[in-house]
Formats: structure tokens, sequence, C-alpha cells
């Protein structure tokens, strides 16, 4: 179980025996990480140098927090965009999802082997094609009036034009917008533009490359969860580790100071931002390593060579292998006030852990530490809304260096981003009401329903209680039905025994389903 506790989110599948020293290594922040991306990335990313950006004990934002640089604005819609990890996808069937308010269909097209994205509306209707099926051609099926489309979005089947007249399927009304997409590190991107001319923009521009997530010798679990709070908010979060000892504690273990202030530990940290520019920033601890942000959606690291206490696998050259992991945070503008990460947390340790552990246990506590702090961020979010959020600076009081990377980035985003997400005026800026806290922090819709690791495990586990009900009910009716001198006394005490057993674990599993698969509260006042 020790193994579980500390998988989650920021810890994703860390093995089960590690010590202190090597947890204050590993999980001290979401930003602590060894600057070791491949030279070809960053020479592509980084083209400006500008001024470090620091946060003292003065104010930390200066006038230029508003200014355009002569190189322009960022451009939000020429940009890779994730939308979800490859093990999440079901090839059998389309997939609705949202990014940048855009809405779109995924589908496997099995004729040309690749993961294809569509506009997720049918020319004809405009009925939902994520709604749709794969036929038996391998085509994307409207189950609206069964218009059928191929992996170019060109429609190759209506089946109520008459076979003898004009082939009304050839007329470019009739075809589907198809945005570019790609697979890289088992990540499905795509790009929000459907003008033909990006057709090709795989050749000029890649998605941002991992190299952890491609080699073998590390562990690639992934897993994804939406939210109900706003890309901006997600992204301070993962960039803010000052926040984990206080909003996480109890669940996820923090490096602890020597001489602690308070029960959870908190600590001043020495963070810096030591490059901006419009495509993201380079930032630093000084007491453990670097960590990138790669704009839009991008937070990435690596962590220092680890401690060995004498116990590391040896190498091919007869030395011990140094112990390594990356931290993968891919935050997904879907529309105000809604958001989805990806994440995966690689590492050359513990491998064994993510071969015999299924999946959907790590996501147990993984979704625990997520809503944790869920709450919060979403009443943040509302409460900054109401002073709107180009006034970020002078509602939010932000004077230690502990907030380095979280100032950083609301400098990008009020110098390159235009100071949001350019949704192209298709929402009205609002946010969505507020709900009941039970509906705000579930994880059925918002996690169960998009990871086959724990939709099984779901549908078996209530398969396992209504079995376990039946067998309580079928040993009681055979005591009923059965004559008391035909059974000895050691029989009849053991069927009741099994009923009583039978029944208890499926009141149990039932409890364990709805508080693992569908709302966990969490009160911090007794954590």
């Amino acid at each position: 179980m020790e193994a579980l506790r500390i998988s989650p989110v920021h810890s994703l599948g860390f093995p089960a025996r590690l010590d202190k020293t090597q947890f204050g290594k590993l999980i001290p922040s979401l930003s602590f990480l060894s600057d070791q991306r491949n030279n070809q990335s960053k020479s592509k990313l980084f083209t400006a140098v500008s001024s470090s950006v620091s946060t003292e004990l003065t104010d930390p934002f200066q006038p230029e927090l508003k200014t355009q640089t002569p190189d322009g604005k960022f451009d939000w819609y020429a940009q890779w965009y994730p939308i979800m990890p490859l093990c999440d996808l079901d090839n059998r069937r389309p997939h609705a999802k949202t990014v940048m308010g855009l809405d779109v269909v995924v589908w496997w097209d099995r004729n040309e082997t690749a993961w294809k994205v569509f506009d997720d509306s049918c020319p004809h209707r405009l009925a939902p094609l994520s709604e749709g099926r794969i036929d038996q051609w391998g085509r994307l099926q409207c189950v609206y009036h069964g218009w059928c489309f191929n992996g170019s979005g060109d429609c190759k089947f209506i089946p109520q034009a008459p076979p003898d007249g004009p082939q009304i399927q050839t007329s470019k009304k009739a075809c589907v917008a198809v945005y570019p997409s790609t697979v890289m590190n088992d990540i499905l991107w795509f790009w929000p533009n459907t003008d033909p001319q990006f057709k090709d923009i795989l050749e000029e521009k890649t998605p941002p490359y991992f190299p952890e997530l491609n080699d073998p010798s590390y562990t690639k679990s992934m897993g994804n969860r939406e939210f109900p709070f706003g890309y901006e908010i997600l992204l301070e979060n993962l960039m803010d580790p000052s926040h984990v000892p206080y909003a996480h504690y109890g669940i996820l273990p923090t490096r602890q100071p020597e001489n602690k202030a308070d029960r959870e530990g908190g600590r001043p940290m020495d963070m810096r931002v030591n490059k901006l520019d419009k495509n993201g920033f380079f930032a630093k601890q000084d007491w453990a390593g670097n960590s990138e942000f790669i704009a839009p959606c991008v937070f990435y690291g690596h962590s220092a060579a680890l401690p060995d206490k004498g116990n590391g696998a040896a190498s091919s050259a007869g030395t011990k292998k140094e112990k390594r992991m990356a931290l993968i945070f891919l935050g997904v503008p879907v529309s105000p006030g809604k958001s989805r990460l990806i994440w995966a947390i690689p590492r050359n340790f513990g491998i064994w852990i993510d071969k015999i552990v299924p999946r959907w246990i790590f996501h147990l506590g993984q979704n625990l530490i997520l809503d944790s702090d869920l709450y919060l961020l979403h009443v943040e979010e509302h409460r900054i809304l109401e002073f709107g959020s180009a006034q970020w600076d002078k509602v939010c009081f932000v004077p230690t260096k502990a907030d380095a990377l979280v100032v950083g980035f609301r400098k990008w985003l009020n110098k390159y981003g235009g100071g949001q997400v350019d949704w192209r005026g298709k929402f009205s800026g609002a946010l969505p009401p507020s709900p009941p806290r039970d509906q705000l922090m579930e994880r059925y819709w918002s996690h169960v329903v998009n990871c086959p690791s724990c939709n099984a495990a779901y549908k078996a586990l209530n398969v396992l209680e209504v079995v376990l009900k039946v067998v309580s009910v079928v040993l009681i009716g055979i005591l009923a039905s059965t004559k008391l001198a035909a059974t000895s006394m050691v029989a009849r005490t053991t069927m009741v025994s099994l009923a009583i057993l039978c029944f208890a674990a499926s009141k149990w599993l039932a409890q364990f389903v709805n508080k693992n698969f569908h709302f966990h509260d969490y009160i911090h006042a007794f954590h």
C-alpha cells in the first residue's frame, strides 16, 4: 500500500522503498528539475533571451507586464495541442473532445492506420459525429442519417442519394473539416486550424518531444483528468511547489527542513525564471534543478540524479545506473472554466511496480491528490474573475521567491498571450456556475469514463458487488429451504457466516466504488 500512497500526480508511480533523503529529492515541487532537454528542441524553442525574472519582497510586477514586444503576440492557433494519450483512446469508436473551445471528434482510420481529428459536426444537419460509429469499411459514419466519411474528410456515401443520380457526395459542401494531427510520445496532438495551407504543418513545426517517453529503460504510465477550472489556474498550480505541504498534507511526501516552523514543514524557496520569451521560459531552483514551460501547454523537466544507497542496478560498464525521473505535465485549455491535465512521470527505477500493479490502482491515489486542492482552485478562479484576469497582479500578493514561476507564467501570459486564452469571441467571458460540491469533485465523468483501466475496474467491481449480494441471498435461501435435521450445526453455522460475510463485503465494496470512482470529499481540517 505504501507504493500506492506515493504514486499520485506529483510522484506518479514511485517505488515503495525510498528513504527520506530520496523523497526529499523526488517530490518537493513540480519545478525542481535538471535541464537535460535535447539541444535541438531548445534551439527551436528559445530564440530570444530576456532579463531574469524573480520575485522579491517588493512588487514583482513591473510596468512592462502589459506591453507587447516587437516580435509580436503569441499566436494561440499556431501551436500543437495535446488531445489524449493513446492508452486512453479506444480505436473501436469515435471520441468527443474539446480543445481551445473547438469541438472535435477523434477516431482511428484503419485504412490509413492513423488517428484522425475532425470537426465534430456532420455537414448534413450538424449532428455530432462523435456519437457515430466506424463502419465495416473503416469509415466514420454519422448515425443520424448514415453519411460516411474517409480519413481525408471526403464524403463517400449518402444513403438517401439515388445511385444513378448526381454524385452529390463529391461536393465540397459534403466534406468534413479535418485538423492536422500527429502522434508524438504516444500522445495524440492536433493543430487547431483546418485551413488547407496547414496540411503539411508537421514538416515545419512538430509537437514537443520528451525523450524519456521513448526510452525503454523508463516507465511511461500516463493519466488524464478534466477539471472545473481554467487553463491559467491549472498551469499556475503545476508551477507552485509551496502549496504541496499544505494542500496535500498527509497524502504527498515532501522534503522537510531541518528546523520546521510548523507541522507541515513549509519553507522559503529560492526559485528563479532565467529566460522568458513568447515561447515560454526556463526556471531554476538553487537546491534542485531546472524546469521548462513550453508555451502554451507543457510544464516539463528532469530531476537530478537521485542518491543510491548501494542497491542500484549495475550498468554494462560495471557502474551503477543513476536513478533519474522526469515530470511531464500537459495543461490543455478546454473552454472558460474548464481544463484537462495529461500527465506522465517517467523514471528509470522501480519499473517492476508498473508491470505488476494495474494502472487503475495508481489512479486511486493520484485522483486523491487532484481532489485535495480542486475546490480551492475552482473558488480561486471565480474570485479572480470578479476583478478581471488582467488585474491578477493587483489582487494577488506574491512577495516571495516561492511564487517566482507563477509570476513568470503570468508575465508570459500578459506580455505575449494577451492576458488570457484567445477564444476568438466564442465565449462571453463568464465562467460556468459553480455546481454543488459533490458534482464539482466527481470523478466518474472527469476521469473514469476517459480511462480504460479505471473504467474496466469500475465495471468489474460493480459486477463483484452484485455477485456477493446474490451469493448471500442464495445461502440464506438454501438454509431456509433445508430441514433442520438434514444439515449439521457446523454446516448451518458456516453457511450463515458466509452469507453475512458476503453481504458485508458487498456493502463495503459499494462504498469503496462510490468513494474512489464517483465522489471523495476532502476536508482539510481533518488532515
